[in-house]
């Protein structure tokens, strides 16, 4: 929310400086420039409204460039779809919901500015990546801005209901002021072995699509990788690009040097008694591993990525969580501990984490934590959301952006 000192400013700069706002050769050194790009996005948007002057300078090319420089991109919310666990089959309805809001009104019509229903791939820096929703006759990709409702399409001949695709975009690597340039990666496994091997040996290729080029072209890096790439669950930072596995591994990705490897998990699976829930995020441009086990929540954050090297960034026992918020959790420990066996709908899930806020389930609620407060909100009961909450539903943390594609 804008303070009251800084509307007085602005309303003061606007009634007296009209002059001002019609020299839009001179935007770099407007005095509304200057002040306005100081401004979150949330605010800039509604603030287009104020006049058409306003308006022409907040779509400004040069000022988006220079607001995303002088300004944090924080999360803006959660992007929700729903899917089948175990049918082909898409599920059209897609609910955004907001961190920025205490009342939690979900919304249902963030992308009704597309020509068709889609399904989520992908979010980077504001943008999102989507696909047709099957069956359909013209598969097809949008990237798309929800907040400015511009969007941009392409046409890939594999494209199907399962293809992993990545979004790559990165504002501050490189420049908006006369376009917007992304790529999109995509994966694809495939098993080698011959009839003297012991074993088929599962390895991973890529595709890059480029803006610039408008071309698809198959990467020739090759990464052996015996673990199950998990779908909508990548994220982009600082020119790499990291894919969960069902796996001790993250899947890597360098888009500049086209170079992949594995990382290894902080700690592995078998050091734990039950399945540890996991999830990967991104905060303050480092990728973080989220890990919930009978010892505890942890955050790790990856300080070298080719040593595999981690830094524990954050923990706390099952027990302490529920001294801190007893009305919330009962037991946790005990629960968690039955989930040796079956997890399928593991007691805690971490589904999704930016920013420092993690988006989490346990048992049949939907909780939002915010790790430097150590804040506990209820979001709703798993179920309002879709029937694939309480197992492993389309995930996307969003942060909202005036990055233009038209």
């Amino acid at each position: 929310m804008v303070s009251l000192t800084l509307l007085s400013v602005i309303r003061h700069f606007y009634a007296s400086s009209t002059l001002e706002m019609r020299k839009i050769r001179c935007l770099n050194n407007d005095v509304f420039f200057e002040v306005l790009s100081l401004l979150p996005t949330k605010t800039l948007f509604q603030l287009k409204c104020v006049s058409k002057a306003w308006n022409n300078l907040i779509s400004d090319r040069s000022f988006i460039q220079s607001q995303l420089q002088r300004t944090k991109l924080s999360i803006s919310g959660f992007i929700f779809q729903d899917k089948f666990p175990w049918l082909n089959k898409d599920i059209k309805t897609v609910t955004y919901i907001p961190v920025d809001e205490e009342d939690f009104q979900f919304k249902h019509k963030i992308f009704d500015f597309l020509p068709e229903d889609v399904v989520v791939l992908s979010s980077c820096h504001g943008l999102i990546c989507c696909r047709s929703c099957f069956p359909t006759q013209d598969p097809t990709i949008y990237i798309c801005n929800p907040l400015n409702k511009e969007m941009t399409k392409l046409s890939w001949n594999s494209l199907g209901n399962d293809s992993i695709i990545s979004l790559a975009f990165d504002p501050s690597q490189n420049s908006i002021d006369i376009s917007t340039e992304f790529k999109l990666v995509t994966v694809e496994a495939f098993e080698i072995g011959g009839e003297e091997e012991q074993e088929e040996k599962r390895c991973i290729t890529f595709e890059i699509y480029s803006s610039r080029t408008k071309e698809w072209l198959k990467s020739r890096e090759i990464c052996q990788c015996n673990s199950n790439i998990l779908n909508n669950k990548s994220i982009f930072v600082k020119g790499i690009l990291y894919w969960q596995t069902d796996g001790d591994n993250i899947l890597t990705f360098d888009l500049d040097k086209e170079l992949s490897w594995l990382i290894s998990v902080p700690i592995p699976a078998t050091e734990f008694k039950t399945i540890p829930q996991t999830c990967i995020g991104e905060c303050e441009g480092q990728l973080n591993y989220v890990m919930i086990s009978e010892e505890g929540l942890h955050l790790w954050c990856l300080e070298d990525s080719f040593e595999s090297e981690w830094t524990l960034k954050y923990w706390k026992s099952l027990e302490m969580m529920e001294k801190e918020f007893p009305k919330l959790f009962y037991n946790l420990r005990g629960r968690v501990m039955q989930d040796v066996s079956i997890c399928d709908t593991p007691w805690m899930n971490p589904m999704a984490f930016n920013g420092g806020i993690l988006l989490l389930r346990v048992s049949a609620k939907i909780y939002l934590y915010h790790f430097e407060s150590g804040k506990m909100e209820v979001v709703c009961v798993a179920p309002k959301l879709g029937l694939s909450a309480m197992f492993q539903p389309i995930l996307l943390p969003y942060s909202m952006s005036l990055v233009p594609l038209k």
